[in-house]
């Protein structure tokens, strides 16, 4: 299936949030705020949706109030882009509800990554859509005092860039990066800037050269897809996989989780499927984490020859690059290089 690329982002246009998992945005309404001023700074509009700022225990609101606004965003010819305020754990509660024959015509860039890979695999499967897993508002617009320099550049070049449409735009290491935790519900995250680390840079746990078209998303959110009607054809694709937390917001998720997982994208047949495989660096991992989990893909990959990058920029730590799903991916070791199409 030929996928749908929605019109790039212009100058001036309007950029809807929308909350369709987890409802932080009322204990930190702070972040909100910095993710409009900074976006207006830029130019462009900020639409909030009807119920993007509530809470309803776990999720933001009802099924019914989020598919609304979900509705509304892509019915209103003002809204050039969906961008999410955050992820979250219910996206799943969505896609059975979605009109994906509305969505499918009326096409405007999709953003949002972790939970938002849900909507993007049923989007894409349903609608012919292709979305984009790249930064939230809350958590990368929302950043102080502004968003990171490597985010906000990579987000634009694949959403505003007509320089780049339907070329390869080369992907870089960020030269820092951070998953430090500053408390948003006790305003510490005001007070100064997280501590950047130095980035050791791609890690290719095994080289070689591979194209194929971009797939993938949060490994937990993935598996909300496995066995349904939004499940996507893997075959001959890159994929990538993002670590994300773990029970909360100060621990990586578990290895033994890992490791649950990716024998499941085993038994479903993705490693026997792809081409290339890439992995964004862990949330909150520690050297030891890193060791077990190289091991732990090794053993799920060890009888394919597929190349396997390590230590990207996407996903739960900061900064982090924006991924068109479908877009054409090249990879090489031998170049240390990755690049993929606007």
């Amino acid at each position: 299936m030929k996928l749908i690329i929605p019109p790039p982002l212009t100058q001036e246009a309007t950029i809807g949030f929308i909350s369709p998992s987890a409802g932080l945005a009322p204990f930190a309404m702070h972040r909100i705020q910095r993710a409009i001023d900074y976006l207006e700074r830029l130019g462009y509009q900020v639409k909030l949706g009807k119920h993007s700022l509530q809470n309803n225990g776990y999720v933001s609101a009802s099924v019914d109030e989020r598919i609304d606004d979900i509705h509304c965003m892509f019915a209103d010819p003002s809204v050039k882009m969906i961008l999410a305020t955050i992820g979250g754990n219910h996206c799943n509660q969505l896609i059975s509800k979605l009109d994906y024959n509305l969505i499918r015509h009326h096409p405007k860039i999709f953003v949002g990554y972790s939970d938002l890979t849900v909507l993007h695999y049923a989007i894409q499967s349903q609608a012919g859509l292709s979305t984009y897993y790249g930064p939230c508002a809350m958590t990368q617009f929302g950043e102080f005092p502004k968003p990171l320099e490597y985010t906000v550049k990579n987000f634009f070049a694949m959403t505003s860039d007509t320089k780049v449409l339907g070329k390869y735009l080369d992907i870089y290491s960020s030269h820092f990066w951070t998953d430090e935790v500053l408390d948003w519900f006790k305003n510490e995250d005001s007070l100064r800037p997280r501590k950047l680390k130095k980035n050791k840079g791609f890690e290719w746990l095994r080289r070689g050269k591979a194209h194929g078209l971009l797939l993938g998303g949060a490994i937990p959110s993935i598996h909300h897809l496995a066995g349904t009607q939004y499940w996507i054809d893997c075959k001959n694709n890159i994929f990538f996989i993002d670590i994300p937390e773990g029970n909360n917001l100060y621990e990586g998720l578990s290895i033994g989780s890992v490791d649950a997982y990716l024998a499941d994208l085993y038994n479903l047949g993705v490693f026997q499927s792809i081409s290339g495989l890439i992995i964004g660096r862990p949330y909150r991992y520690s050297e030891k984490d890193y060791e077990s989990l190289k091991k732990i893909i090794e053993k799920y990959t060890f009888e394919f020859n597929f190349p396997i990058l390590f230590n990207v920029d996407l996903g739960h730590t900061d900064p982090m690059t924006t991924i068109r799903y479908g877009s054409e991916a090249c990879m090489d070791s031998t170049k240390n290089f990755l690049s993929m199409t606007r």
